[in-house]
C-alpha cells in the first residue's frame, strides 16, 4: 500500500519539473548553439539529452528514499554532515535570485519584441512574470501546480505543432556542412546548451510535496524527461533545417519559425510562448527555493527569522518566498538598468547550479548504496558536470564566495547555539541545586 497524503500528484509534479527544466533559455539557446557549431550543434543537444537521463533519475530516486524541502542540502547532510550541507543550500537558494531574473527579462524582451512593444516593457513584463509567480506559490503548492500544469499543457502544444508545422518547411541542405568547424565546436555549444538542461536538481525540494513521493516523484521526472527530450530536439532540428545559415544569426528563432506555420499572426504566438516559458520557470524555482530556505532556517544554515511558524508538511514558506523573490526583483530592476548584464547573471547562475549538481551526484554515490547502476551512472556524471564547471572560468567565484559565507554563519550559529545549550543547562543545574538547598532547610 501507497500512503497518501494531500500534495502533488504525477501530472503537477510533471508540469513543475518540466517548468523548471524548459525555461526561457529554449527562446535563444538554439540560434546560440547553431552560431558554435553548425548543423553539428544537434550533436550537443542529444548528448545532453542523454546524459540528462541519469542524471535527472538519480535525483528523483534522492528525492523518493528522502523527501524534505532541503533537497540537495539534505542529501549532502546525510552523505557528508551538515558542514557541506549548508553551502550546498546556498548554491541552490541564491542562485535564484540570480537566474530568475535573467530568466525573466530574457521572456520579457522576446514577449516585448514579439508583440512589437517598446524595450522598456521588457523590465515591466519581467516584473509582472515576478508577481504573478509570487502570487501563484503564496496560495499554496497545489493550486500553484494546477496553474503550472495548466501552462505546460498549452506550452507543449504550442511547441508540439510549431515543430509540426515548421517541420515541413525542412531543407536538406541546410544541413550540409554538417560540421563546419572541428569536433571543438560541438563541445562549446554543449557548454552554452548545458543552462537548458538545468533544473533537474529543483524538483527534489519539492519532494515531501508528493502526495507519494516514492512512488509519484519518479514517475513524473521520467515524463518530464521525456517530454522535454522531444520537444528539445524537435527545434533544435527545425531551427537548423528551416533557418539554415539564419539559425545562427538570429535572436528571435520562434518567432521565424512561427512565421511559417501562422504567417501574420506568429509575433503573438511568439509572446504567449515566452511568457508561458517565463512563468514556468519561475514559478517552479520560487516555489523550489521557497522550501529550501524554510528548511536551512530551521537547521540553523540561514537565519531562524526566514522561516514561518506554521503547521503541516505543505505549510507555504511565506517569508521565505517573500526574501527571494524580493531579491529576484532588486536583481531585475538593476539588470534592467544596465548596472548588471545578463550574460553575467546566466553564467553566475550555471556555475551554482552546476556545483549543486555536482555536490548532489556525489551524494549519491554515498546515499544509493545497492543500486550499482545508478552509483555508476552517478560517479560519470560527476566527471561530466566537474569539466562544465572547470569552463564556468572566473564565475565559479560566486560559488566560492556562498560556499564561504554559508561555512561562517553555520559555524557562528552552532556555536551560539551550543552556548546557549550550555547556558540552559547550568541555569538548570542551578535552579535544581537551590530547590535542593530548599529541601534541606525545610527538612
Amino acid at each position: 500500500m501507497v500512503e497518501r497524503r494531500p500534495g502533488l500528484g504525477v501530472g503537477t509534479g510533471t508540469a513543475l519539473c518540466i517548468g523548471a527544466v524548459l525555461g526561457p533559455g529554449v527562446l535563444t539557446l538554439t540560434s546560440t548553439a547553431a552560431a558554435a557549431a553548425g548543423p553539428g550543434s544537434i550533436l550537443a543537444w542529444l548528448g545532453l539529452v542523454v546524459v540528462s537521463l541519469p542524471i535527472a533519475w538519480v535525483f528523483a530516486v534522492l528525492g523518493a528514499r528522502h523527501p524534505d524541502g532541503g533537497g540537495v542540502a539534505t542529501f549532502a547532510r546525510r552523505a557528508f554532515g551538515p558542514r557541506l550541507a549548508a553551502p550546498v543550500g546556498w548554491w541552490f537558494y541564491w542562485a535564484v535570485p540570480l537566474g530568475v531574473p535573467a530568466a525573466a527579462l530574457i521572456g520579457g524582451e522576446y514577449t516585448a519584441a514579439a508583440a512589437g512593444w517598446g524595450h522598456s516593457t521588457a523590465a515591466v513584463v519581467a516584473l509582472l512574470v515576478l508577481a504573478t509567480a509570487y502570487g501563484s506559490n503564496l496560495v499554496g503548492l497545489r493550486l500553484s501546480g494546477r496553474i503550472q500544469l495548466l501552462m505546460v499543457g498549452l506550452l507543449a502544444s504550442l511547441l508540439a505543432v510549431t515543430i509540426t508545422v515548421a517541420g515541413t518547411h525542412v531543407q536538406r541542405a541546410h544541413f550540409t556542412p554538417f560540421m563546419p568547424r572541428d569536433w571543438t565546436s560541438v563541445g562549446i555549444a554543449a557548454g552554452i546548451l548545458f543552462f537548458a538542461f538545468a533544473g533537474w536538481e529543483a524538483i527534489s525540494h519539492l519532494s515531501a510535496e508528493f502526495s507519494a513521493p516514492r512512488r509519484d516523484l519518479p514517475r513524473a521526472t521520467l515524463l518530464a524527461w521525456g517530454i522535454v527530450s522531444v520537444l528539445y530536439l524537435g527545434l533544435a532540428l527545425v531551427t537548423i533545417g528551416v533557418l539554415g545559415p539564419r539559425a545562427g544569426t538570429t535572436t528571435t528563432p520562434l518567432t521565424l519559425l512561427l512565421e511559417q506555420g501562422f504567417g501574420a499572426p506568429a509575433r503573438a504566438v511568439a509572446a504567449t510562448a515566452a511568457l508561458l516559458l517565463t512563468f514556468g520557470a519561475v514559478n517552479a524555482y520560487l516555489a523550489g527555493a521557497a522550501r529550501l530556505g524554510e528548511a536551512l532556517g530551521h537547521q540553523d544554515a540561514m537565519p531562524r527569522s526566514i522561516t514561518t511558524k506554521a503547521a503541516g508538511a505543505t505549510a507555504v514558506p511565506r517569508r521565505s518566498l517573500t526574501v527571494v523573490t524580493l531579491a529576484s526583483a532588486v536583481i531585475a530592476v538593476t539588470a534592467a538598468f544596465g548596472l548588471i548584464g545578463l550574460d553575467s547573471l546566466l553564467r553566475a547562475t550555471s556555475a551554482c547550479l552546476a556545483a549543486v549538481t555536482l555536490a548532489g551526484l556525489a551524494s549519491a554515490t554515498v546515499l544509493l548504496r545497492g543500486r550499482a547502476l545508478l552509483r555508476i551512472s552517478a560517479v560519470v556524471s560527476c566527471g561530466m558536470v566537474g569539466t562544465v564547471l572547470i569552463f564556468c572560468g572566473p564565475f565559479l567565484l560566486v560559488p566560492t564566495a556562498l560556499a564561504a559565507a554559508a561555512t561562517g554563519f553555520h559555524t557562528v550559529s552552532t556555536s551560539a547555539r551550543t552556548v546557549r545549550s550550555a547556558r540552559a543547562h547550568e541555569t538548570a543545574r542551578s535552579r535544581e541545586a537551590a530547590g535542593n538547598r530548599e529541601k534541606g532547610i525545610a527538612a
